[in-house]
């Protein structure tokens, strides 16, 4: 009897692990339904991202090539109105030289004719002229970019009356008192900035860029509202002499260059001053100066305007002054002025520069060479001119 209560029990026993282990079979099997349908299910939204993911990518690759179509459709166009704004500023430089544009501005005729009168009552004395030269400017021959140092505002230059003295200035902006030399163009091209430059120490500060080297002597207005004009032996670095520049009521001779109120210049004749007053009702004036004295021998109001000059310089006693806009466009010469009356606007031909980068703040003639020492943007830049004789009137 035990016996078979003790094999019940047993059979009991087997039955319930039997049942649990069926319960746990099914547990794990239901789990991994579960699993498999979640697989699935990835695997299905994994190939519909792909698939998405490729149709995106076709479809950045087809704007792309539309817009690599449009980018080379765009060159092109500009490309042909790059070409056809050349042509018609060369079809327009043709037309400038051969219709030049009234000089200065328009101007009723009896105005001018008063204008002239008054010039001429008020320089009756003949100017006596130092030497033969009878060349006038006939057009640019040629141009050559030397190198950029500096920046927008500033003047280079050669010893002007000097023939044995090949050295260099370099004026860097305004308000500066230390300027560079070198002792050659050659020199000064192959360096590296203003670096191998001789400095010189100025004992006060210049104002504007109208600076002019002359016969081993640097002349130039000292920075302030005294407008005194210095004369500075470059050899000694010392101030020889010095003087008021009797100009009442100054004005800034350039109204592109405002911070230029006496530019000097220097020539076949000697040294020049160009300025303005308020007398002279925004015309520019021009003056000899002797180099030795600091003196003023003879002053001439020309007919020539502030408005829109940007710089001017002298070539045997004719002033030629350079005219631009306020955004920078082509400078021209539009106004001659000539002490010995042999050279008119009328005389004088249409001269355009060549197209540049800016505008000058200085321009600076060589009679030695017979060249322009021009400073554009930082750019320093040689002007080769081409001369002809000036006719007697």
């Amino acid at each position: 009897m035990i016996r078979t209560l003790q094999f019940l029990v047993v059979v009991l026993l087997c039955g319930l692990a039997w049942a649990q282990q069926q319960a746990l079979m099914d547990y794990l099997e239901r789990r991994l339904l579960a699993i498999e349908d979640r697989i699935s299910l990835w695997h299905e939204q994994t190939s519909r991202y792909a698939s998405e993911l490729r149709e995106l990518k076709q479809q950045m690759v087809a704007q792309l090539e539309g817009l690599d179509k449009n980018k080379e459709a765009l060159r092109s166009e500009l490309d042909s109105v790059g070409a056809r704004v050349d042509r018609v500023e060369r079809e327009m430089d043709y037309l400038e030289t051969q219709n030049s544009a009234q000089p200065c501005v328009d101007v009723d005729d009896k105005l001018v004719e008063q204008q002239v009168t008054v010039v001429k009552e008020r320089n009756k004395a003949k100017y006596a002229k130092l030497t033969d030269c009878s060349d006038m400017i006939a057009s640019i021959k040629g141009m050559k970019i030397l190198k950029r140092v500096g920046g927008t505002k500033g003047m280079w230059t050669k010893d002007m009356g000097s023939s044995s003295s090949g050295k260099l200035y370099i004026f860097n902006s305004t308000g500066e008192n230390t300027l560079y030399e070198f002792s050659s163009v050659r020199d000064f091209t192959s360096s590296q900035g203003t670096s191998g430059a001789t400095t010189v120490q100025l004992p006060s500060a210049w104002g504007g860029m109208g600076h002019a080297v002359y016969n081993n002597h640097l002349y130039y207005m000292k920075d302030g509202e005294d407008r005194q004009l210095m004369k500075f032996d470059l050899q000694k670095s010392m101030v020889v002499d010095s003087a008021v520049f009797p100009a009442k009521d100054p004005l800034p001779v350039y109204t592109l260059n405002p911070d230029t109120y006496v530019d000097l210049a220097a020539d076949e004749e000697g040294l020049w001053a160009i300025y303005a007053t308020k007398e002279t009702e925004n015309h520019i004036s021009l003056a000899k100066v002797d180099p030795k004295t600091l003196a003023i021998e003879q002053m001439w109001d020309t007919p020539c305007l502030r408005e829109n000059a940007e710089a001017a310089f002298v070539v045997c006693g004719t002033v030629y002054v350079v005219y631009n806009s306020k955004l920078p466009s082509r400078s021209r010469i539009q106004c001659v002025f000539d002490v010995s009356d042999m050279v008119t606007n009328d005389d004088a031909p249409a001269v355009f520069f060549p197209k540049r980068y800016g505008t000058h703040s200085s321009l600076k003639y060589s009679p030695l060479e017979q060249l322009l020492y021009a400073w554009d943007d930082g750019y320093q830049i040689l002007y080769k001119l081409q001369m002809k004789k000036k006719l007697e009137v």
